[in-house]
């Protein structure tokens, strides 16, 4: 019995003890196990190679490594990247090289969560995982392309790991129901609680497996010694769902991302709930704020400028209140900006006008619009032949107010920017 099997007891939690023994009994991740798929292919052809598995919790990373483990005849060993170091990989390394000498069998060395290993401890796996003394399977919650290193990337494929779907879920908690039953426990799971439990515990099959064994262990059997897990039981057994949402990580960038595209989409439905999740996450209502006032000036723009007026006025309402009622102006402002009429022409502008100044030669400002206010401007010519608009008709007057002529704004037939656009023309028309 191996470091990893030691763990599976009877006395172990029945997350652990409902691991499934292989591929047959896996569910989920049909994207990169189902027949034909690489990862599949590399397993069941005894060609597994050194591999990231990527993805939330609960959802199948370290049970598949087991798994591989077992499909390729191949020592197992367990190692949490929080709990161990550099002495620690040199012990397994020594001990997976005596191995493969005297007995010739391979080693898994499944390391979990190990975006925890710093750049050292990471580089001392590279030259075992050159040499395949060791087979390397990482568990990452976090994207891997952040948080390892270079070097172990290019030696391993990369498997993102999905949130389990509802019907995964039941499948699970069937099994276990089925497992319990196997140990002597009489349960009765209603239709609702099960499907309380498929929900609310948020694609993590852990979870699910927690709430059910907490539920089963604390509800006392009727007197056929039937414990009847119904919808209260559910309830209390997994509490509030947990957001998947760290600040700073994949789920930061990847829901404010979803947020801005979906305002800039004009899809008010899906702006509010990217809005609501990321609420309910606690994250900082400025945050939130400053994102809708960049999409109301770079998405919306001219098209309707009050977009703008009241994007501030929400940043502002967010900085003074604060949450939970920062809430109602963010949603007014977000659902404003989601259903204006949008123009990125202003965002074009000086994108393109930005590339000139940095990439061109730059241009010298004419002398008729140079500063006039110290003695000497008039006798160096500055100022003279300069238009004062206001003198004119319509505040307007024809005049070079750059070297040569550019267009840098073109404004689109959209929202009040249709009016912009006719004024600009009608000016040119007139010079």
């Amino acid at each position: 019995m191996d470091l990893f099997e030691e763990k599976i007891l009877k006395e172990a939690p029945l997350a652990l003890r409902m691991r499934p023994k292989d591929l047959s009994e896996f569910v989920g991740q049909e994207h990169i196990l189902s027949q034909g798929k690489l990862l599949r292919r590399a397993i069941e052809a005894d060609r597994i190679g050194s591999a990231i598995f990527w993805g939330p919790p609960g959802t199948g990373k370290s049970a598949l490594a087991s798994i591989i483990a077992r499909e390729t005849q191949s020592h197992f060993v367990y190692l949490n990247a929080t709990t161990c170091g550099v002495g620690e990989i040199r012990k397994v390394v020594a001990q997976a090289k005596d191995r493969r000498a005297m007995y010739g069998k391979k080693t898994t060395l499944f390391i979990d969560e190990i975006h925890r290993f710093n750049k050292a401890q990471q580089d001392a796996l590279l030259p075992h995982v050159e040499e395949g003394v060791i087979i390397l399977i990482g568990a990452t919650i976090h994207n891997p392309y952040f948080s390892v290193i270079k070097g172990l990337l290019s030696r391993s494929l990369v498997f993102e790991f999905k949130t389990l779907r509802k019907k995964d879920i039941e499948k699970i908690v069937k099994r276990a129901l089925e497992e319990l039953t196997q140990k002597g426990y009489k349960v009765r799971m209603d239709k609702e609680a099960l499907k309380h439990l498929a929900t609310y515990c948020d694609g993590d099959g852990r979870r699910a497996l927690n709430a059910l064994e907490l539920g089963v262990m604390t509800t006392k059997p009727d007197k056929e010694g039937i414990i009847n897990f119904d919808l209260e039981v559910a309830q209390e057994s997994i509490q509030k769902k947990a957001l998947r949402y760290d600040r700073g990580e994949d789920e930061h960038y990847d829901t404010i991302s979803a947020f801005i595209k979906s305002m800039r989409g004009s899809d008010p439905d899906a702006t509010l709930y990217w809005l609501a999740k990321m609420i309910a996450a606690g994250e900082d209502p400025r945050f939130i704020a400053r994102r809708i006032v960049i999409c109301a000036s770079e998405d919306v723009g001219n098209a309707d400028p009050q977009a703008l007026v009241l994007a501030q006025a929400a940043l502002g309402a967010a900085e003074s209140i604060g949450l939970p009622e920062a809430r109602i102006p963010l949603a007014q402002a977000a659902v404003y900006v989601a259903t204006a009429p949008k123009s990125n022409a202003s965002y074009l502008g000086i994108e393109k006008a930005l590339k000139d100044v940095e990439e061109k030669r730059t241009l010298l400002v004419p002398k008729h619009l140079k500063d006039t206010h110290y003695p000497g401007a008039e006798k160096l010519g500055y100022g003279k032949g300069y238009k004062y608009a206001h003198d004119y008709e319509k505040g307007y007057v024809k005049q070079k107010y750059l070297p040569k002529k550019v267009r840098y704004y073109e404004p689109k037939d959209i929202g009040y920017e249709t009016k912009i656009k006719k004024r600009l023309e009608e000016w040119e028309r007139e010079g």
